[in-house]
């Protein structure tokens, strides 16, 4: 079986139990009167919606390449990892009014269930992290549906650390004031992945050194300018570059093709670009930059 395939399956088991851990905390919630524990199951409500639409995004991203769509559909997992930050923003900044509202407005909480529903929420929680944990290190969306099961994991520690609090020395104030850290930490997390989501959408560059790309392809003596470059990221698997090159004029095609071919290796084995086109001129272009500053201006 492939890594897609092991994929598919942690995503049908984290969103089973997911599923089993906000029933148990919306009942624990309401009986018990915490407003910890509703939050915590509002995001792990939030959590099934995003790992059900990360997994849509997965299955999407699977398909071939064809004439409507010659890149392909890997950018569906980047689209979803994008909505899932930005869903988490809004759940974060809700959580948080509500809990300053909380303060002036205390309710009483039974501790011993909320001690015990947030203890299993717990448990499910780091189950589910863990479970995406191998696939989050090379995919975005896969990611983003960690990030809400590391931050549900987080939530649930501070839940039972309030529980125990509000069960021996009644501390109900400690209630809100998690809720707020919880709002905050995953307000962090999401920004984060919304702005990478958003950087790959806009096509911007993935912090690659145009420097270096200059050096490498200007040391070709070939090679006498670069210019109308573009460089970004496509997919958690794809840098790309599209450069004009100015070659000799009795360079011949079978030559260009060997030079392309040794600066595309540099320049994956250095920078990472894994996918490059080079266009080759000889006098339009000479004396342009890499980049021309300013709106809507190309080189």
């Amino acid at each position: 079986m492939n890594n897609k395939d092991h994929t598919t399956r942690r995503y049908v088991f984290v969103t089973l139990l997911n599923v089993i851990i906000t029933v148990a905390e919306f009942i624990g919630g309401i009986v018990s009167g915490s407003l910890a524990l509703l939050s915590d199951a509002v995001h792990n409500l939030s959590d099934v919606g995003a790992i059900i639409l990360s997994f849509i995004a997965h299955l999407i991203s699977r398909r071939s390449r064809n004439t409507n769509k010659t890149f392909g559909y890997q950018r569906a997992e980047t689209l979803a990892a994008f909505t899932n930050g930005v869903v988490l923003i809004v759940i974060s900044l809700v959580l948080f009014v509500e809990a300053i509202q909380r303060f002036w407005q205390p309710e009483h909480i039974k501790g011993g269930i909320m001690l015990v529903v947030s203890a299993i929420g717990l448990a499910a929680n780091f189950i589910s992290m863990f479970a995406m944990h191998k696939d989050a290190k090379n995919n975005l969306n896969v990611r983003s549906t960690f990030v809400h099961m590391l931050s549900d994991a987080l939530s649930s520690v501070a839940v039972v650390i309030g529980a125990i609090f509000i069960y021996f020395w009644n501390v109900t104030w400690l209630d809100p004031v998690l809720t707020i850290l919880v709002s905050l930490f995953v307000l962090h997390e999401a920004y984060e992945i919304t702005m990478k989501a958003a950087n790959v959408l806009m096509e911007s560059n993935p912090n690659i050194n145009l420097n270096e790309i200059n050096k490498i392809v200007l040391s070709y003596p070939e090679v006498k300018n670069i210019h109308h470059v573009h460089v970004w990221r496509y997919s958690d698997d794809y840098i790309m570059l599209d450069a004009h090159i100015n070659v000799d004029k009795g360079l011949k095609a079978a030559q260009f093709e060997k030079l392309t071919k040794n600066i595309a290796d540099q320049l994956k084995k250095e920078l990472g670009i894994n996918h490059i086109n080079l266009q080759p001129e000889c006098e339009r272009g000479k004396n342009d930059k890499m980049i021309v500053p300013g709106p809507g201006k190309e080189n």
